[in-house]
């Protein structure tokens, strides 16, 4: 049955079939963050966290763009200003809180997605983009750095060369280039994209979520692991895998050649 958060006026949520589906809603501002919105993304994503019925999380945009990043018309008058502590209690509280979901999360990036909304979507799980959408890092131009994690996952993606270039450059990656340099999963023909996101998210939701969300945290903790350590890592969570009913039906379902039915634990 679906479910639907009240009172959000700058998000569209909806809760069907074990999918969570948050849409970025200000289209007529490219989706760009305000205030209202920084505070309804982290009333909407605590609400995901605490729902252990969600198997999928997808996550995307209104209109023609994903997201602009921050409203700069917020910012009219402001000669200089503590963006340190704006970045705390807007874009890294609601990051911490995106990174605790343990359901997998796809973003499908609908359009440009400039500044702190490219980082958002690279900090998710899977990210797809329509072939016509674009990735602008466009800090610099405003005489800013990278922020929503940005500098610590594109060099990771890209390579230290490319990340530095497009950051102090400030230019435009093609959903094509973002494929090509490891960026992001996958650049989908516009006409198609609706019906292969749709696809995509009811497949993950009907995979062993407990094993996706093992999946995801690991590969993150390899970044730090030393190999000894991540070795004894691996052992540790696949015991845990091991005793779960997922794998119990994934093996039965296996040897009766049939498809596995998993309930996410």
């Amino acid at each position: 049955m679906s479910q639907q958060l009240t009172d959000l006026t700058t998000i569209v949520y909806q809760q069907s079939d074990n999918i969570a589906t948050v849409v970025l809603n200000r289209p007529d501002k490219l989706n760009a963050f305000s205030e209202t919105m920084h505070k309804e993304f982290y009333q909407v994503l605590n609400h995901i966290v605490n729902d252990d019925s969600i198997r999928c999380v997808l996550l995307t945009g209104a209109g023609r763009g994903f997201c602009a990043g921050q409203d700069l018309g917020e910012r009219k008058g402001a000669e200089k200003m503590d963006l340190g502590e704006k970045l705390e209690n807007g874009y890294n509280k609601n990051l911490r809180l995106l990174k605790s979901i343990q359901a997998p999360i796809v973003c499908a990036v609908n359009g440009v997605a400039a500044g702190a909304g490219a980082n958002i979507a690279l900090n998710c799980d899977v990210v797809v983009a329509r072939k016509s959408a674009k990735f602008i890092q466009a800090f610099s131009s405003i005489g800013l750095i990278p922020d929503c994690n940005g500098t610590w996952i594109l060099p990771k993606l890209i390579g230290l060369a490319r990340a530095k270039a497009i950051a102090m450059l400030g230019t435009p990656v093609s959903a094509d280039q973002a494929v090509e340099w490891g960026m992001i999963y996958q650049a989908i023909d516009d006409s198609d994209f609706d019906q292969q996101v749709d696809e995509l998210t009811h497949t993950l939701a009907n995979r062993p979520t407990r094993a996706l969300s093992f999946i995801k945290n690991i590969f993150d903790e390899s970044y730090s692991n030393m190999y000894g350590e991540h070795l004894d890592r691996e052992r540790d969570v696949q015991r845990v895998c091991g005793l779960s009913h997922d794998f119990s039906e994934g093996v039965a379902a296996f040897n009766e050649k049939r498809p596995p039915k998993f309930k996410g634990h």
